[in-house]
């Protein structure tokens, strides 16, 4: 994300009825390492990363940039959530200029049936509607994920289109902010 309106980055902690939405900080570095090694979490991502490769590559101070947000409970970080622009090969053409951004969102699975996606990916979906007024939202997973699939119409994406891609039946749906009348 590099054009967010008025807003600047990085906004201020979103907080919600139980989670906080926030900046990486050096202290998320071995919960990041966790999430992407973990064969559950790479089980719809294209797999997961090697743990001892991973935590040679990733710094001490994990990236920040733009449309990412840690996804904190009770002070501890449990997962990621991302907003970024689609890159030129992916772009589904929901927009006339192609250049939507895509959700993606990643839980560590202890954290998994909780509700705190849908909790997590309504509150960034929010600072989204407000950063970038009445910009879609993309979301992309595997047909095969039931759980992401449940929690797409849950936030309101509706579907767009199904693919091939990645060795697997692909999703798009489509979120588009709702502006009041008037």
């Amino acid at each position: 994300m590099t054009e967010l309106g008025p807003d600047a980055w990085p906004p201020a902690p979103m907080r919600t009825e139980r989670l906080v939405l926030r900046e990486p900080e050096a202290r998320d570095r071995a919960a990041i390492i966790e999430l992407f090694t973990s064969p559950e979490v790479g089980t719809y991502i294209g797999g997961h990363r090697p743990r001892d490769e991973f935590e040679r590559t990733l710094p001490e101070t994990p990236g920040r940039r733009p449309g990412l947000f840690v996804i904190e409970l009770d002070g501890a970080m449990i997962g990621t959530i991302e907003l970024n622009r689609r890159a030129p090969e992916h772009r589904s053409r929901v927009r006339p200029d192609a250049g939507e951004a895509e959700l993606g969102y990643l839980l560590l699975p202890r954290a998994w049936g909780h509700g705190y996606a849908a909790e997590a990916c309504a509150a960034a979906l929010g600072w989204y509607a407000d950063a970038m007024p009445g910009e879609p939202v993309v979301l992309c997973t595997q047909t095969a994920n039931d759980r992401a699939l449940r929690l797409a119409a849950k936030l309101g994406f509706t579907e767009v289109q199904r693919y091939e891609d990645w060795g697997a039946e692909q999703w798009m749906g489509v979120w588009s902010p709702v502006t009041p009348p008037g």
